[in-house]
């Protein structure tokens, strides 16, 4: 050993596997060990007690979690599927412009460049009772004559997320649908065409099985994003009222800092990760299912 000397390859990378590390694998290893602690952070004494899948069967009994669980998913449900058909017809209708494509494409990017925290203040003053642009110009048109309580009222205040989360998304399905409908080849279509196919036969047969596999890609990206949506629901309602517009991540965060509960709250990380993994899988098997059809079909 005298004589040895790391390899050159390893000194280079060396800093870089010290830094991801430093922040990355050490807080995964902390936090997993935690989760089988009762650990709290008004006890640190309570970190060295090791309590085994304690704190995980309690989560798979604790009807708070699936509740939140639940609503996760029926938000992902949702925005992922209106998403894609807004996305779907705003990549149409700018792959059809003939001229300012470019200035379309830019100006339909904009949404995805504001953060979550400024998207979540945004809609928060928007869907305000008393001063919100969507009461005031509600009440303008005639179409209600008092204040609707958009985040007091907890379906109404999920449709406002939920409205956010759309506005703020539907550009990443646009523009992965656009560049699918511009890689596409144009000769299927103009057979098609020659066929006597409908516009809706065309579309249905030859443009969409080409941009599934793009329409995917984005569905997987944005499955991550919506199951671990926290910043615009924790500025828009916080979780409520009455905890109706909780979602996973919020109640982590307030398992782990409210009720200073933060070995459970590491649990409810690692469930909803595992659960994440999953949608991912899902959408990765479609995914390779559609580039499957396209090989076998072009």
């Amino acid at each position: 050993m005298k004589g040895w000397r790391p390899p050159a390859p390893f000194l280079l990378l060396l800093p870089a596997i010290v830094v991801l590390a430093a922040v990355v694998i050490v807080p995964l290893i902390l936090s997993l060990y935690s989760s089988f602690t009762p650990f709290r952070l008004t006890q640190p004494a309570s970190l060295y007690t090791f309590i085994g899948f304690r704190n995980y069967a309690r989560i798979l009994a604790d009807r708070e979690f699936w509740t939140a669980f639940g609503r996760t998913v029926l938000l992902l449900t949702v925005a992922l599927n209106v998403e894609m058909l807004l996305g779907l017809g705003l990549a149409m209708l700018v792959e059809k412009a003939t001229s300012g494509q470019r200035l379309l494409r830019t100006i339909m990017m904009f949404p995805m460049m504001f953060s979550p925290i400024l998207v979540g203040f945004q809609f928060k003053f928007m869907f305000n009772d008393n001063i919100g642009l969507v009461n005031n110009a509600l009440q303008s048109l005639g179409l209600t004559d008092q204040a609707i309580p958009w985040l007091i009222d907890g379906t109404l205040a999920f449709t406002a997320i939920l409205v956010a989360e759309i506005w703020s998304s539907t550009s990443v399905f646009a523009i992965l649908i656009l560049a699918g409908l511009l890689a596409m080849p144009k000769e299927p279509i103009e057979a098609a065409r020659v066929d006597g196919c409908t516009p809706w036969q065309t579309f249905r047969y030859v443009t969409w099985p080409f941009i599934m596999p793009f329409a995917y890609i984005a569905m997987t990206i944005r499955s991550l994003d919506v199951a671990r949506a926290y910043d615009i629901v924790k500025i828009m309602t916080d979780g409520g009222p009455a905890k109706r517009t909780e979602l996973l991540w919020t109640l982590v965060s307030r398992t782990a800092y409210a009720d200073a509960r933060m070995g459970l709250a590491n649990a409810m990380a690692y469930v909803a990760i595992l659960l994440s993994i999953l949608f991912t899988v899902y959408f990765f098997r479609k995914l390779a299912a559609a580039r499957t059809q396209i090989a076998a079909e072009w």
